[in-house]
């Protein structure tokens, strides 16, 4: 994929299986793992400290998007370039992008952004300031899925820590099937 990087042209992927990255030499990688990581949405796996640390912030949805995004790319060996940033910040204002962050005392600690597709949520990135912040936006976003009628939450790659959380791994083939039928529901966010 050589074209300039648009909207159109992200969701357009998405709905083929395929994301970006951005690279070291600063162009855009398209990605689609086989395997793939997806959290079935019945499945999150709050452990009793994550239910304890659950009571210390105050999540809020789609309050903080690019915050969650500039606190997410705050790291080394990121992926998010600027390229990447703007496209998901006009994502976001189309009402396609959203985030779920983890407060506390009115200070972003923690959060999790994503694209959105009929009843598919891509999950991009995660990050926290404080212990277990962004595991419990991740937790109540996931909740709100599930409770709001989404069907796939996709995580793309397996990781211990995703592991932990009741990630799984399915085929490529599974994942399309399973996009094709989140793509055929429109839940409420």
């Amino acid at each position: 994929m050589s074209e300039p990087l648009t909207p159109w042209l992200l969701e357009w992927a998405y709905r083929q299986g395929i994301f970006p990255m951005g690279m070291e030499d600063g162009e855009t990688g398209w990605f689609r793992p086989d395997p793939r990581a997806i959290i079935p949405l019945d499945a999150f796996h709050a452990t009793r400290s994550l239910r304890r640390s659950a009571d210390r912030y105050e999540v809020r949805f789609d309050t903080a998007y690019e915050q969650v995004m500039r606190a997410c790319a705050n790291r080394k060996d990121v992926w998010i370039t600027e390229e990447l940033f703007h496209v998901y910040a006009e994502l976001f204002r189309r009402g396609t992008g959203h985030s779920a962050e983890a407060f506390l005392s009115d200070r972003l600690v923690g959060g999790v952004y994503g694209v959105s597709l009929g009843g598919a949520f891509m999950a991009e990135s995660m990050f926290h300031s404080e212990t277990d912040a962004g595991k419990v936006a991740l937790w109540k976003l996931i909740e709100k899925l599930r409770d709001s009628g989404w069907v796939l939450f996709d995580v793309q790659y397996m990781t211990p820590h995703l592991k932990t959380l009741g990630a799984i791994e399915i085929s490529h083939s599974e994942y399309i099937r399973r996009l094709e039928e989140a793509l055929e529901i429109s839940p409420d966010w």
